[in-house]
């Protein structure tokens, strides 16, 4: 076994070229981390070409016009070559037809198609650089398939053979282009058919998880307690009885942050920067700053909250809803920083106009840059998800010293632990039920130790200090990668 291994790292967005959540985190700072244990690695991803800006990010075509066989058809793309970091280049798979008709990413009638191209594409691309992989890493359902297309289309591959595969399960609701749960029953894909062909409508019920998770040589959720989870009837999004038979083959493995990125003594985006000794007076500082980009009133002793992930579900807004009436009747402040479900963003513009000075909507996509500078302005962020593979929003929130009210579920349980005021440990405020009454006495705890200054500085402290660092995880990384070459 080498040792120093190669690596294909292939997922669907990539920060901070693309990006709609957690994905777009992990597959930059895993890759990253990696490179820095002296292993090879390149990344591969799609190139949006209606929001990545070539000349920005100083992207240089290497091939062009490679006719790509696929189902029957032949698609012609180009691709093109930028970088993480020195050392860890980053090709895109340009194909303006399936990855520039729009500017959102996901969400397209042929997703499926798109992504099927996409990962016949990559493993082309391997073959043009002439890149033996030993791994090839999978990131989540879009490049479900390439476990099997190694095992059929690239059999005999000489460049390809040999490759094991790591499929990273992201988010098991997520499972193919479209709801697995709206698919008729009788179009629902067993996963282990051949692939129809690529102008074939039934291409877009094809389960691109469900045949990752039956072929890949290693499968991996990015938290413990979700490996745990989704091996369940109520969270396995009916893949549970599968990930049961491949139970050996299943591990989890938490999700870290760049301390690099998201650092708060040297992050150019805060007023003040800070480290966790000087946490108290450049949060305050911060504070402020915040407070008045955005109209609230000026004041320390006001709570400050915030939601910083997707406003969706999942994410915990249905019960932030709920209990956002009485929230508002609080001496507080709310910033909210996210896209999502227009359900929720509607009900949350229609309040700020009653509370202009208590609530703030923010969009992600037009403020990604204000993201660090609320984490180090709030005191708490709100993240009760219905589930939760893992979570970055905690981790990075922690690190800027953010106290985080969260549910206990799924990586939030691995990451955050449940403050206990008479032992005066713990790094945030955590509840178990998944109703309103369960977050709302949550977030009451949290604001009874704000007015408890000294409780308040120890766990901010704690949470700075702990360690949400790439470095341990990519190191489990290597481990797992040797595991699948064995």
């Amino acid at each position: 076994m080498p040792k120093i291994l190669r690596i294909a790292s292939i997922a669907s967005e990539v920060a901070p070229f693309s990006k709609t959540g957690g994905l777009a985190d992990v597959a930059r700072s895993l890759p990253k981390a990696i490179h820095r244990l002296g292993h090879h690695v390149i990344v591969i991803t799609p190139l949006y070409s209606r929001t990545i800006n070539k000349t920005n990010y100083k992207l240089k075509e290497v091939f062009h016009n490679v006719k790509i066989e696929i189902g029957g058809q032949v698609v012609a793309v180009n691709y093109w070559q930028g970088y993480l970091m020195d050392g860890l280049p980053v090709y895109f798979v340009e194909q303006k037809d399936y990855f520039g008709a729009s500017q959102k990413i996901y969400g397209a009638a042929n997703d499926n198609a798109r992504f099927y191209l996409f990962d016949v594409a990559a493993l082309r691309l391997l073959e043009l650089l002439e890149f033996k992989p030993n791994i090839i890493h999978c990131h989540d359902w879009q490049t479900g398939l390439i476990p099997q297309l190694l095992n059929s289309q690239f059999k005999k591959s000489s460049f390809l053979r040999g490759a094991r595969t790591v499929f990273t399960i992201h988010n098991l609701v997520f499972q193919f282009g479209h709801n697995w749960w709206q698919t008729p029953a009788e179009k629902k894909d067993f996963g282990t058919r051949k692939l129809p062909n690529f102008n074939n409508p039934d291409l877009e019920y094809i389960n691109f998880a469900k045949r990752a998770i039956l072929q890949a040589d290693i499968i991996n959720t990015v938290s413990e307690q979700y490996r745990e989870e989704i091996m369940t009837s109520h969270f396995g999004q009916d893949l549970y009885r599968i990930l049961r038979n491949r139970v050996n083959r299943l591990f989890g493995i938490i999700n870290g942050i760049d301390h690099f990125d998201y650092n708060p003594s040297n992050d150019d985006n805060l007023l003040i920067k800070y480290d966790w000794r000087s946490a108290v007076n450049g949060k305050k500082a911060n504070k402020f700053y915040l407070q008045e980009k955005l109209g609230l009133q000026i004041d320390a002793d006001t709570p400050l909250l915030c939601a910083t992930s997707r406003i969706t579900f999942q994410k915990g807004f249905s019960l932030i809803m709920e209990i956002m009436e009485w929230l508002l009747k609080w001496d507080l402040q709310i910033v909210v920083l996210g896209d999502g479900d227009n359900q929720y963003i509607n009900k949350l513009k229609a309040w700020c106009k009653r509370y202009p000075k208590r609530l703030v909507l923010l969009s992600y996509k037009k403020n990604p840059q204000l993201e660090s500078l609320i984490y180090a302005a709030s005191d708490y962020l709100l993240l009760p998800s219905h589930h939760e593979p893992c979570g970055i929003n905690q981790l990075i929130a922690m690190r800027y010293g953010c106290v985080p009210i969260v549910r206990n579920v799924g990586g939030l349980n691995d990451t955050v632990s449940n403050f206990n005021p008479r032992t005066n440990r713990g790094t945030g405020f955590m509840f178990n039920s998944f109703s309103n009454i369960a977050l709302y006495t949550a977030i009451i705890r949290a604001l009874e130790n704000f007015r408890y200054s000294s409780s308040l500085a120890a766990l901010v402290r704690r949470g700075m200090k702990t360690a949400s660092s790439w470095k341990i995880p990519a190191q489990k990384y290597v481990n797992l990668y040797r595991r699948a070459l064995r």
